[in-house]
Parts: structure tokens; C-alpha cells; sequence
């Protein structure tokens, strides 16, 4: 997937106000406006034109992207970093309010697809009162804090232009509340934390998208974690009880004799406490790991081994 330089489509500086901006697509659109544009490829520049518009022309989605950093080129491949859009607040419906298809996958890989919310109104007092918007947010919270639950006071970023059509952000703190055995991708409701309604109607919600921070010893697949654990040689040939760390705290691990490097041995419910549902197991694999011969006497040691425990790893491979 190619990187999308929006800013250099649209022919304006990354510190562009929105009236630049509006400007500058004016501008381009007459040119290349493809019922009246005699440029050969106008039909596909006006198609690019609008999805960079789509981006820089709304605040949110424009925070967003700056967040890649400058550094990218148009046509490098891409792929979005983890969590490059956490911490932001998103009104609307979701990550984009495109109401119409055609854009590029490196839009849709950044802002998702999908139409604007668009809140029902309700009358009081002769009038029309709105619900205001949901808003969306996605926010990243560490395994320890997902397995136990917890509440966190988190930071979310709104982004907004000034007076003078200068993007800047507004601040908003929240405590909110992690269920235990919530797992990525689900979301937490706040209600009444969204947008204002108007005339008098009730606030929309705020929803808050959960993703999980990398850790550095487990990795997760749904509500099932997976460790690499390292073994010596002689605790695969041999079996063997050893200990090994789990979210819920270290327990022991008989090892069977003739264990291989990538076998996989399941503690059930050893995973992921999902509410309502049967937990999660963690997978142990396994990861035999060679001492060094670093000294004269494990050298000897490793060549007394080769000539008395002939073995040949590779007989499979033939010849």
C-alpha cells in the first residue's frame, strides 16, 4: 500500500490554515474537473484532489494524519504504525464521515469506512431538539490493566482550528473505567460524554475504542495469550518442571521429555477473563536455547557429546 502525500497533492504547506486549504481545492477542482478539464489524466488528479480535501478540510482527520510524521514519501509502501491514532476524539460516526465510496486503501486503512452518524431529533416545547453527536475515540491500555481492570485517567485529544484557521488542540482528561477481561477491539460506553444537543436535546455518547499496548514477554490473539518460553537442551531431552510467568502470577510447567523447539503446550484459562464467557488459555511455546561454548572446558563438553550421542537432525532432508 502506497503512502498518500495529501499535503503536496493539494499544493500547500503542512502549517496551511483552512482557508488555504478551501483555497487551494477550489482551485485544483476547476482545473481538473473532469467535464471541463482538457488535462490528460484529470479524472484520476480531480479523484485525488477530493481525498486529499476529505482529509485536510476537517480537523480531526487532519490531526490524525499529521500524526505519521513528515517524514514519508508519496508512493513509499505503508503500513500504519500500532496506535498511531490513539488518543484522539472523533465525532461523527466512527473514523470517517464519507458518505460516498472510491477512496484510495491507504485512506481507508487510516480512517476506517462508513457513513456520518446522523443523530434523530425529537420536539419539546413547539421545538426541534437534536441528540447531539457520539463521539469516538480509540485508546490504548496495557494487558495487565485489561486481565485485572482497572481505572485510568486518560487524555484525549480534540482537534480543532482557531480564529485564524490554524489547527490546534483541545485537551479533555477523563476517568474512565476498564472492565476486567475487556479485550481489543471492544468498546467502553460513556454515555452522555459526546457532543451537545441542541435546543434542549440530550448529549450524544462517547465511545472509546479499546487497543492493547505491546508487552514485551506476551503477545495476544482474542482472549488467548501466547509466551515464548527458552529451554535448555537437557530440559527438553529430559523433561522437567519449570516455572513460568502467567497474567495471574507464576505456576509451574512440567516440561515432557523429548520437548522441541515450537511445540506449544496450552494452560487453560490461563488467558484472557472475558465477562461472560470462558477464559482465555496461555500458550507456552517452546525455545530451546543452546549454551555458548565460550570456554575450553564446554567445548570439550560439546565434543564429547558429538562423538557419543551420534545424531543427525537432517536425515529427513535426504542425501
Amino acid at each position: 500500500m502506497d503512502y498518500k502525500d495529501y499535503y503536496a497533492v493539494m499544493a500547500v504547506a503542512r502549517d496551511a490554515t483552512q482557508d488555504q486549504i478551501k483555497r487551494a481545492y477550489r482551485k485544483l477542482a476547476r482545473k481538473y474537473h473532469p467535464d471541463v478539464s482538457k488535462e490528460p489524466d484529470a479524472e484520476k488528479r480531480f479523484k485525488e484532489l477530493g481525498e486529499a480535501y476529505e482529509v485536510l478540510k476537517d480537523p480531526e482527520k487532519r490531526a490524525a494524519y499529521d500524526q505519521l510524521g513528515s517524514n514519508w514519501r508519496a508512493g513509499q509502501d505503508f503500513k500504519p504504525p500500532p496506535g498511531w491514532d490513539a488518543g484522539f476524539e472523533f465525532s461523527g460516526g466512527g473514523y470517517t464521515d464519507a458518505d460516498h465510496g472510491g477512496f484510495s486503501d491507504f485512506f481507508e486503512s487510516l480512517f476506517g469506512q462508513g457513513g456520518q452518524f446522523h443523530a434523530g431529533g425529537f420536539r419539546r416545547g413547539g421545538r426541534v431538539s437534536t441528540r447531539g453527536e457520539d463521539h469516538h475515540a480509540r485508546i490504548e491500555v496495557s494487558l495487565e490493566d485489561a486481565f485485572q481492570g482497572a481505572t485510568l485517567s486518560i487524555q484525549l485529544r480534540i482537534p480543532e482550528y482557531d480564529a485564524h484557521g490554524r489547527l490546534s488542540d483541545h485537551l479533555r482528561k477523563l476517568q474512565v473505567k476498564i472492565p476486567r477481561g475487556v479485550t481489543a477491539g471492544k468498546r467502553i460506553r460513556l454515555a452522555g460524554q459526546g457532543g451537545a444537543g441542541f435546543n434542549g436535546g440530550p448529549a450524544g455518547d462517547l465511545f472509546l475504542e479499546v487497543s492493547l499496548r505491546p508487552h514485551p514477554l506476551y503477545q495476544v490473539e482474542g482472549k488467548d495469550v501466547f509466551l515464548n518460553l527458552p529451554i535448555t537442551p537437557w530440559e527438553a531431552a529430559l523433561g522437567g518442571k519449570v516455572e513460568v510467568p502467567t497474567l495471574g502470577g507464576r505456576v509451574d510447567l512440567n516440561i515432557p521429555a523429548g520437548a522441541r523447539s515450537g511445540q506449544k503446550m496450552r494452560l487453560k484459562g490461563r488467558g484472557i477473563p472475558v465477562p461472560g464467557d470462558t477464559a482465555g488459555d496461555q500458550l507456552v511455546v517452546l525455545q530451546i536455547v543452546t549454551p555458548p561454548a565460550d570456554s575450553e572446558a564446554k567445548k570439550a563438553l560439546y565434543e564429547k557429546m558429538a562423538r557419543e550421542i551420534p545424531f543427525n537432525p537432517r536425515t529427513h532432508l535426504g542425501g
